[in-house]
């Protein structure tokens, strides 16, 4: 599973927990989520410049 799976499980997670008020793990999913999401984004952003630079 990717960066990204982890980043939408650990979404649904803190959603989840929102709902039923457990604030603190809903907002420790969140934040675990929003560092994933952005890992995923450079490490996208870098691998498309390397392979543009391959080309």
């Amino acid at each position: 599973m990717g960066l990204l799976g982890w980043a939408l499980i650990f979404v649904i997670v803190a959603i989840i927990a929102a709902i039923f008020g457990f604030g603190g793990i809903a907002t420790a999913s969140a934040g675990i989520a929003k560092i994933l999401f952005f890992v995923f984004l450079v490490l996208f952003i870098v691998m498309l410049i390397l392979g543009l630079a391959r080309r």
